[in-house]
């Protein structure tokens, strides 16, 4: 058992509960007047690819716990070194982001999942 890794899949299984749930919620409660066209095509389009990112993490997830609590993957050092770099540059594209949007320090500690995906990096690191 990888303990490392089956800590990084228990807390991303949380994170796509929260995200499928809390965050569909939260952006859908932002859906702006229909009237606003452009505005209402570029709302849905966030919708869509925010579920896409759901995906993303349960796949993710799911290779973490395989990794975790199996040894059905021959490659599962790779596929981890992968999964922590992956996690790594989904860290720095939040900050580079929260940056890019002139983000106030209060923001970054309301939005922390950028710590998250830092821990994420250095746990799989450490279990690779």
């Amino acid at each position: 058992m990888n303990i490392p890794v089956l800590i990084v899949a228990c807390f991303s299984f949380l994170a796509v509960i929260a995200h499928i749930v809390g965050g569909t919620k939260e952006t859908a409660s932002l859906a702006p007047d229909e009237n606003n066209i452009q505005l209402t095509r570029s709302w849905k389009q966030s919708m869509c690819a925010f579920q896409m990112q759901a995906i993303d993490l349960m796949a993710v997830t799911i290779a973490m716990f395989t990794i975790s609590l199996t040894q059905l993957i021959p490659f599962e050092y790779e596929l981890t070194l992968f999964l922590s770099l992956l996690y790594l540059l989904w860290g720095v594209v939040w900050l580079i982001q929260l940056v890019w949007l002139k983000s106030n320090a209060k923001t970054f500690l309301h939005l922390p999942q950028w710590l998250f995906w830092f821990l994420g990096a250095g746990l799989l690191y450490i279990g690779a």
